[in-house]
């Protein structure tokens, strides 16, 4: 079955770490830019970061600049978001998505997306 599957998702307080893993199963993650989407709630769906398939390349919301590393394993066919000094505020559902490329433009659509995994922050 094709599909991403979430994990690493929890409770922690305020300044505390959590690292999500998307792990692909049926298809070649490497193929594919890896993006991190997350949603509070309420609230639109925010972009969080990316890696390229091609040369790795990464981008992050300001909002997460600093505090949050994404990487990728290809020979695990699994890309990560480590998230650092987390704060209230980044608590929503934390959703990865395997796309043709970071940048965003007209049209543009997901091939597939994870279940989601909550993330909460708070003492």
């Amino acid at each position: 079955q094709v599909q991403l599957v979430e994990s690493g998702g929890g409770l922690v307080q305020p300044g505390g770490s959590l690292r999500l893993s998307c792990t692909a199963s049926a298809f070649t993650l490497g193929y594919y830019a890896i993006g991190w989407f997350r949603q509070a709630p309420g609230k639109e769906r925010e972009d969080v970061s990316c890696i390229s398939s091609s040369d790795g390349s990464t981008y992050y919301a300001d909002s997460v600049k600093g505090r949050f590393t994404i990487s990728r394993d290809n020979a695990k066919n699994t890309a990560y978001l480590q998230m650092n000094s987390l704060k209230p505020e980044d608590t929503a559902v934390y959703y990865c998505a395997a796309q043709d490329e970071c940048r965003d433009y007209p049209g543009k659509t997901y091939d597939y997306w994870g279940q989601g995994a909550q993330v909460t922050v708070s003492s």
